[in-house]
């Protein structure tokens, strides 16, 4: 089990995000979950300078529609990084493991195919307390970690062009 606190960084080595434009694809399955590493991401974007007005929020029904979801805005919004927010929960079948491995390509595709980052934010946990754990509990905030990605990203391509 892992014991890294997902939201503890080095505030001042993360740039300003004042001028930047984010988009949050998250999913609504697991929604106790997935509502708390929003929270998590929205939080730490503005705390590094962000504005509601430069962060898009779009809903999926669950995890392994992020990838179309995060297409979609990439295609239709000026975005300089798209964070996509999920969780999948094993259970007794194979399910986990075909919605793990097809968001996990779907978002390294679309990392490859665009000219922006997408930021990996999905739990892929055992259980639901351990998921809880890492959405704002023992364990931090996946979003936190995520929005921080995002916005190191974000700066890095600016500073490449």
């Amino acid at each position: 089990m892992s014991t890294a606190d997902l939201s503890d960084y080095d505030q001042g080595s993360v740039p300003d995000a004042g001028k930047l434009r984010f988009g949050i694809v998250v999913a609504d399955w697991n929604h106790d979950v997935t509502s708390s590493l929003l929270n998590g991401a929205m939080l730490t974007l503005k705390k590094h300078g962000a504005t509601n007005n430069n962060i898009v929020v779009k809903h999926v029904p669950g995890s392994f529609e992020l990838t179309l979801g995060a297409q979609f805005l990439a295609e239709y919004d000026d975005l300089d990084a798209i964070i996509c927010l999920g969780c999948v929960i094993q259970g007794e079948t194979p399910h986990f493991s075909y919605i793990c491995q097809g968001v996990t390509y779907g978002i390294t595709k679309l990392n490859l195919d665009y000219n922006i980052p997408f930021i990996f934010g999905v739990l892929t946990t055992l259980n639901h307390e351990q998921a809880l754990e890492r959405a704002g509990g023992t364990l931090g905030n996946k979003g936190d970690e995520a929005a921080v990605t995002a916005i190191k990203m974000a700066v890095l391509q600016r500073e490449m062009e």
